[in-house]
């Protein structure tokens, strides 16, 4: 894997572009386990964690789990705007893709958290599509790299519960719709 670091910023503008879009905090995404507020829960308790780790900065959650966090306040845009901004800014040196990341107690090749990063933008802004009734910009060379880190990583992640089932997608697919099957998205829902 290489540095993938000027996917980033565009896949993180278009995943701010379509969680503003969503009508209520309420409305269900294509992730069934979250809601909007759920999901952009998720995102802000996650993102500060993996940008202090990129850093090799220690990090205190600001509650023991995802479940117990409340972290989506009537300034939730100006947050995510914040988070993302900072998960770029520590993943903009070329060094940030380079060695090994601890995170979760497991320690990763800093090429695959770089990776990592880019397929939560990207998988969840499509989550969050469908919330909003927007459609996901995502050009084929990000999509690309999303596909190559869920087909990489599939089975751990399985494993782990980060990726549900493979959906099976026609290798005739457009790729983002190929990168979502290989995470466990119907891409055709």
């Amino acid at each position: 894997m290489s540095n993938h670091s000027g996917l980033l910023a565009p896949a993180a503008a278009e995943l701010r572009r379509v969680a503003a879009a969503a009508p209520s905090l309420t409305a269900p995404t294509a992730c069934a386990e979250y809601d909007v507020r759920g999901l952009l829960n998720h995102l802000l308790y996650w993102g500060p964690w993996l940008a202090a780790a990129i850093r090799h900065e220690p990090y205190e959650p600001p509650a023991p789990s995802e479940a117990e966090a409340s972290l989506v306040g009537d300034d939730w845009p100006k947050a995510l705007e914040a988070m993302t901004d900072d998960v770029l800014a520590a993943l903009a040196p070329p060094e940030a893709w380079t060695g090994t990341i601890t995170f979760g107690g497991s320690e990763l090749p800093a090429a695959v958290v770089g990776d990592m990063v880019l397929g939560e933008l990207v998988v969840h802004a499509w989550d969050l599509t469908r919330a909003s009734g927007t459609e996901l910009n995502c050009p084929d060379e990000t999509a690309e790299v999303v596909l190559a880190f869920a087909a990489g990583m599939g089975e751990e992640a399985r494993k782990g519960g980060v990726f549900g089932p493979e959906v099976a997608v026609p290798e005739t697919a457009p790729v983002l719709h190929r990168a979502l099957g290989a995470t466990g998205r119907d891409p055709y829902a």
